[in-house]
């Protein structure tokens, strides 16, 4: 199986299109709407041909007993592990393999050099030591590896991967417990980069620590790849196996500590005052300050030299982080989670975020937990922290966002949008992937595009008018638009992505979205979606598990949808080429004579007959009266008894639904149209009367599945039509909307004398209209 993933991955890697084989190259249809087949990987015990785990499904697991030390003088982590591993799987083991992610930013790192660079006119620091690297001692330091019984255990580092050997081969059934003990120093996050490390403030000469991928961690055995030992070069993320964590942190007196899952001696480290709030804010309804900005402000004015020890405990989780500081805010509310189960949602945040987050941050955790438990499982963690940190990166129930004010306390309205959108996403990655547990490192879009859809989803029911960047079908035709060789299919592996963003969040967001409002429904999609919720939650899903679910689930053959929008590159581009009108013949005199003289007048009506008459000319029959016969005055569409008696015998002799059909008032609309950008879609046809009443009439995309390139449709309406348009809503990522339209409607352009540059990650830029407002004039 692993084998077929590389070798697929090559293929994308190069943004070929080969990655989905025609069945029938040579032919307009009979490619696009075939099935997957062998794209997919074979169903098994393990997964089924549903989707859903298989009779025999089994997967990993690891408890991590934790210690560790926080210097803040020299910015250092001193920690020891015991890990128990449960080998639950069919096969023997006869070593192990760890991740040592912070081995990325060694000085000598691999990850460091194989990315290409170049020179411009303006560079930031970060971007200079990315070039000349650094001289640092980063990175991982393994002090010993032993088994329960204190025995050294043989190891080897292969940059950020470590391998064990195992004393004896670990049997199915069988758990193996050992201890590592190891030391990194904390990196500068600002400068190097990376998820976790220290901010320093130099006003208040304090440190701000985000403790992320800072323990060794297992990595993931699985059914489908067996190790997942792929490098951590800082852009694929983690598979990681799920356990229970038990981890005593010993940081300076006066930091706060917030981390993944509960904090078990609030007694002991919180003030008598403060433990006094957090027993409030168990039952509140709106955010209660635990640690005020008034007690920040005052103990950011020393450094304790005392220790405290704070301890959290975490059921079944895949990962643990935590915020260590002297200069945090922390709030808290309780928050009721579908079933009426509570959950603690809860920010911590330094003065810095105080006007953003103490109005907003944890208001938002709320809100994220109860639409993503809407439309997937109820959230089963005790709690949720959104943490301020200049970031934006997702752990178990904690999460560290961006969204600072200036230094007057005003915003700008980018600022305050920014900060809703990356607390929503990244509070929402505690359900993909933090619960539903993909592979990152192979597949970023199954955790970044699921969470990104589902993000949309709250943004909007957050604010009916929220602006969301991605899930709008329009708002992926930019990058769809692009050439060939600066895209590639959604399946591919996350470090072979030239344009990561709208690769792997946007592109499947706006297909989730599509799939939701225009493929399948919002009833069908959702019920599907909550199946797969369901059906993974805890597990480690694969693409094909998610395929197949949406399809079991809803009777609804999408492989035409998933090799499009997930195997392919192609951009949809519908184009309305002609339409032809068409009335019936009724035969009756009457009405038709009326159509007849039109036509006639129509077809004597020349250039040349135009010009004579402009001229002037006189004409001799008009000259000469005695020239005009019989037929010179003879009204050769003038109804006549006769006309009208054969018509009335003919109309006699109709059958009921004959004479109906030629009583109607049917008007025949032949639309031509073809597939000019490759990605087949649905047809949604808005019809605009001659009366001003409008319609919308839409048809499934299996209308191109006899040909993929041009269709002819022929509509009946009742009444006459004066418009027809071609993805009114903008719901179908078309990338060409000129020709959408009948008669051809044209949307001007504007543009711009020069683009403004970007700022740091949440900070202001552009015009601040709540600065503004305090101007005097």
């Amino acid at each position: 199986m692993k084998k077929f993933y590389i070798f697929f991955l090559a293929l994308t890697a190069a943004g070929s299109v080969l990655a989905q084989p025609n069945n029938n190259p040579k032919s307009n249809h009979g490619n696009k709407f075939e099935q997957l087949g062998t794209m997919l990987s074979t169903p098994n015990e393990y997964r089924s041909a549903s989707g859903a785990p298989g009779p025999k499904y089994w997967q990993q697991k690891a408890d991590y007993d934790i210690t560790a030390t926080l210097d803040d003088d020299k910015q250092r982590l001193d920690g020891s592990e015991t890990i128990d591993y449960y080998n639950n799987s069919p096969d023997p083991l006869t070593y192990l393999w760890i991740q040592l992610d912070e081995n990325q930013h060694k000085k000598d790192g691999e990850s460091a050099k194989f990315d290409e660079s170049r020179m411009k006119d303006k560079m930031t620091l970060r971007e200079l030591q990315g070039i000349m690297g650094h001289n640092l001692d980063l990175g991982d330091h393994i002090v010993s590896v032993k088994d329960a019984q204190g025995n050294a255990l043989d190891y080897t580092i292969n940059e950020t991967m470590m391998r064990i050997e195992m004393p004896h081969t670990l049997m199915p059934g069988e758990r193996f417990k050992f201890k590592i003990v190891w030391w990194y120093n904390i990196s500068d996050r600002l400068t190097i980069g990376g998820r976790g490390g220290y901010e320093y403030f130099p006003e208040d000469k304090n440190y701000l620590y985000t403790m992320a991928q800072w323990y060794p961690r297992m990595a993931v055995y699985s059914d489908f790849q067996g190790w997942q030992n792929k490098q951590f070069t800082g852009r694929g993320e983690f598979a990681l196996t799920f356990g229970d964590f038990k981890v005593s942190l010993n940081v300076p007196a006066d930091h706060f500590v917030g981390g993944t899952g509960q904090c078990s001696n609030y007694a002991q480290t919180l003030t008598g005052a403060q433990l006094k709030r957090w027993e409030q804010a168990q039952t509140a309804k709106e955010p209660v300050e635990i640690v005020t900005l008034a007690e920040v402000k005052k103990q950011m004015q020393g450094h304790a030299t005392a220790r405290k020890v704070w301890q959290f405990h975490a059921e079944n989780v895949r990962d643990f982080a935590w915020v260590s500081s002297r200069r945090v805010v922390w709030d808290a509310m309780s928050t009721q989670i579908d079933g009426g189960k509570k959950v603690m949602a809860m920010s911590i945040y330094g003065p810095e975020a105080y006007p953003l987050y103490r109005r907003y941050s944890t208001k938002l955790v709320a809100h994220t937990l109860k639409v993503y438990s809407k439309h997937t499982f109820p959230y089963p963690y005790p709690c949720a922290t959104s943490v301020e940190a200049s970031n934006g990166m997702e752990y178990p129930m904690i999460c560290f966002n961006n969204g600072r004010a200036d230094k007057d306390g005003t915003y700008s309205e980018a600022v305050k949008y920014a900060m809703t959108g990356v607390i929503i996403h990244e509070v929402g990655h505690n359900f993909f992937p933090m619960i539903v547990n993909s592979d990152e490192r192979q597949w970023t879009w199954m955790d970044e595009g699921l969470n990104t859809f589902c993000q949309f989803l709250a943004e909007q029911e957050w604010d009916n008018h929220y602006p969301s960047q991605r899930g709008p079908a329009y708002k992926i035709v930019d990058y769809m638009k692009l050439p060939p060789n600066e895209l590639e299919p959604i399946m591919t592996n996350s470090e072979n992505i030239v344009r990561f963003g709208p690769n792997a969040y946007s592109k499947p967001a706006t297909a989730l979205n599509i799939l939701r409002e225009t493929v399948m429904g919002r009833k069908l999609f959702d019920y599907s979606f909550k199946t797969y919720s369901h059906r993974w939650a805890f597990k480690h899903p694969t693409p094909e598990d998610f395929f197949r679910t949406m399809e079991d689930a809803s009777a609804v053959d999408l492989d035409w949808f998933w090799r499009g929008w997930f195997y392919g590159i192609d951009p949809v581009d519908i184009s309305l080429d002609s339409v032809k009108y068409y009335r019936m013949n009724t035969k009756n005199p009457e009405v038709e004579n009326t159509y007849d003289r039109a036509q006639f007048d129509r077809n004597l009506d020349n250039i040349s007959s135009k010009r004579n008459k402009d001229e002037g000319i006189k004409f001799a029959v008009e000259a000469d009266t005695s020239l005009k016969d019989f037929y010179g005055k003879w009204d050769r569409f003038a109804a006549t008894p006769l006309t009208k008696q054969s018509y009335q015998a003919m109309f006699d002799a109709l059958t009921p639904a004959e004479r109906a059909m030629y009583q109607s008032k049917n008007y025949f609309y032949q639309l031509s149209l073809s597939n000019k950008g490759g990605c087949v879609m649905p047809l949604i046809i808005e019809w605009t009367y001659a009366d001003g009443t409008k319609e919308v009439e839409r048809i499934s995309a299996y209308i191109w599945r006899k040909n993929e390139s041009n269709i002819t449709k022929v509509f009946a309406k009742s009444k006459e039509v004066k418009n027809i348009k071609i993805d009114p809503y903008r719901e179908t990522a078309d990338i060409d909307e000129n020709n959408n339209s009948w008669p051809r409607e044209y949307a001007p352009s504007r543009f711009e004398l020069f683009k403004s540059q970007e700022g740091i990650r949440g900070a202001s830029s552009g015009t601040n209209p709540m600065k503004e407002s305090m101007k005097k004039p």
